[in-house]
């Protein structure tokens, strides 16, 4: 069962949202559980590709619906937010509460995990108050199987006073149990009549004129009535049968074994998605130049002129091209990883982990879990923000999410460390220096945390609620699905959008000729000195604000400078570009205050764009740009300060 902390609380009951669109035939029957319960997994098995997904009104909640039909009827299920209370606390089971108060829903399973009853029964004593037509479905019965536990459905049945169906979704056993359990109840041959003794508990909870005091006692009494019911219906038939995964807790919860393996995780999933990402970049790079050639016969059999020609193909589609085949391969590898680790159960661990340092930074564990998806891409974990309850914590975990490196600043990063710091060949050496690079960004997240909370974003820090669920076998499939259409393919096209245009901008500032050669070395020119006071140069701040629509141009911009070149070089090795930056007079000096600037600058327009749509704001998009610009500033002036002066 591992480690657990469970909190129970009040919250408002707000249902003014507007009501969910109501079949006029359809049964509506709304899933509902604690999350890694496989809720999911049982929407997906009854419903198979009959679905789909939108928000809630005024929320950024995701709901998902989908259709079946069973002996002449059809149903029609709501994949509810997982929640652990039905206590409104997060916009998740906010979102659980109001659509349950509209009893727009006909009936109601309670999905619960077979393994670990008295944790899931707390929302199902709830939800017998206020619900109507509820169904108690246990699911996950051959990982019961596997653990040795007997669970007696029969005698939970009788306890609770309403049906109970026991499943193994992922195996897809027992859901046409399911299915005709929801009938009888649709048809009426089933009236749910929850027992009276387990309601004694909760009859006051509702009533607004409660003391605080008065509710966390009844609060209290829904666990203990949920651990009487668990015991009575669970019993172990091999003793022991759960130690091995709560040695395996007990060993991640110490700080030295903690860090260690989270560590090696972490430098895992990094050393898989650069090495791996290096050849289908390539071969993307390479397959995109060949379609580029067959574009520019098709122009010139159009009969197309030149400057259209050339704006199109060294421009528009050249950028757009980079980004591709620098951005996707990464994000392929890196998402599918994340989200295996995930599936496994290791992330929550890891938000375990780390909860007591931001507790101290006055945040929770959670900014951990969206830290971590910033590698992979500071967009998606600015949109991963959402698991975190606290508005002040998640707009604070938003604000600060890009001082952690995404996968499109490590190609530049190692580029840097292996010219400059390094050598090639030395990949170990590599390794420490860009752990050191994830450590000072990790570092700089806290400290920033911290100050946010302790300034403009100052308040209590809310209770942290963390299941710790069982090590489970990741379903592969739907890995590879939920990754790469939910995550890369969603974060590339934001991607794309912003490429284009960018590449007409390079495109111009090349082909508009000047006194030193184009408006690209004139602009370069004039940043010199600023450049020159940050320990860089004016090409290498160019290429940071043409780079804003994706950090994977960055490098190539710089050299486009550096070369007088007329277009992006697609087809230049890492070791190539690394000899060009030493042939025009780099540095080790200059490489660290890069590589400094390539940790702390501007998030790309992607990112940009996301944390405007999560927080509706120009004044917190405008701070979250600030905030590491300010940063990198400050670190890049004081090396080059300590160098003139030393």
């Amino acid at each position: 069962m591992g480690l657990t902390s469970q909190s129970v609380g009040r919250g408002a009951m707000d249902t003014k949202l507007e009501a969910f669109p109501k079949a006029t035939e359809d049964y509506i029957v709304a899933l509902v559980g604690n999350p890694n319960v496989g809720k999911s997994t049982v929407f997906n098995a009854l419903t198979g590709m009959n679905q789909h997904t939108g928000n809630w009104p005024g929320k950024t909640v995701t709901l998902a619906t989908g259709k079946y039909a069973y002996k002449g009827s059809g149903y029609i299920l709501v994949d509810l937010p997982g929640t652990y209370s039905f206590l409104s606390k997060s916009q998740e089971e906010e979102v659980t509460t109001e659509f349950l108060l509209q009893h727009t829903a006909q009936c109601v399973a309670v999905i619960c995990d077979g393994t670990c009853l008295e944790r899931n029964l707390i929302l199902v004593l709830q939800l017998m108050e206020v619900a109507q037509n509820i169904i108690v479905c246990v699911n996950l019965m051959d990982e019961v199987e596997k653990k040795h536990l007997k669970v007696d459905l029969k005698l939970l049945e009788s306890l609770l006073g309403i049906p109970v169906v026991g499943v193994a979704a992922g195996r897809k056993r027992g859901l046409d149990t399911l299915k005709e359990c929801i009938r009888e109840v649709k048809d009426g041959f089933l009236c749910p009549r929850p027992n009276q003794d387990t309601q004694a508990i909760t009859k006051q909870f509702w009533d607004p004129s409660i003391s605080e005091e008065k509710a966390d006692e009844i609060a209290q009494g829904f666990v203990k009535r949920a651990e009487t019911i668990a015991a009575q219906v669970t019993t172990p038939e091999v003793s022991g049968y759960c130690k091995r995964e709560e040695r395996i807790d007990r060993f991640l919860s110490k700080p030295a074994a903690g860090f260690c393996l989270i560590s090696l995780f972490l430098l895992g999933i990094f050393w898989l998605t650069i090495q791996g990402a290096n050849y289908p970049s390539q071969l993307l790079q390479k397959g995109f130049d060949q379609l580029r050639v067959i574009l520019e016969n098709l122009l010139t059999r159009w009969s197309t002129p030149w400057w259209l020609k050339s704006c199109l193909l060294d421009g528009v589609y050249t950028t757009s091209a980079r980004v591709v085949s620098v951005m996707l391969p990464p994000m392929a590898i890196f998402f599918p990883l994340f989200t295996l680790i995930e599936d496994f159960g290791f992330l929550p661990r890891i938000a375990f982990f780390m909860d007591s340092g931001f507790q101290k930074c006055g945040t929770c564990g959670k900014q951990a879990l969206t830290m971590c998806m910033g590698f992979g891409c500071n967009a998606a974990g600015v949109v991963g923000c959402r698991i975190i309850d606290s508005p002040r914590e998640r707009l604070i975990a938003i604000l600060t999410n890009s001082l952690i490196p995404c996968n499109g600043r490590f190609p530049a990063l190692i580029l840097l460390i292996t010219t400059f710091f390094a050598g090639e060949g030395q990949s170990l050496f590599s390794a420490l220096i860009l752990g050191l690079f994830l450590i000072l960004s990790v570092a700089v997240t806290m400290g920033v945390s911290k100050i946010l909370s302790s300034t403009i974003l100052k308040g209590e820090t809310s209770s942290f609620t963390l299941e710790l669920p069982p090590f489970r076998k990741p379903k592969i499939l739907e890995v590879l699905v939920r990754s790469v259409f939910d995550r890369t393919l969603y974060i590339l096209g934001r991607a794309v959008m912003v490429a284009a245009p960018a590449g007409l901008v390079i495109w111009i500032l090349t082909a508009v000729p000047t006194a030193q050669g184009n408006l690209l070395q004139s602009i370069c020119s004039g940043l010199e000195p600023l450049g020159a006071a940050l320990g860089m140069s004016g090409a290498i701040l160019l290429g940071f604000l043409l780079g804003v629509p994706a950090n994977e141009l960055v490098i190539p911009v710089i050299i486009l400078c550096l070369t007088s070149g007329n277009t992006l070089s697609g087809d230049m090795s890492t070791v190539q570009m690394g000899q060009t930056l030493l042939t025009h007079g780099w540095n080790g000096a200059m490489a660290l205050s890069t590589a400094i600037f390539f940790l702390f600058h501007w998030p790309c327009s992607t990112t940009c764009l996301t944390i405007y749509k999560e927080t509706k704001s120009l004044w917190w998009t405008l701070l979250a740009i600030v905030i590491p610009t300010g940063i990198g500033i400050i670190l890049c002036g004081t090396i080059q300060l300590i160098r003139v002066v030393f």
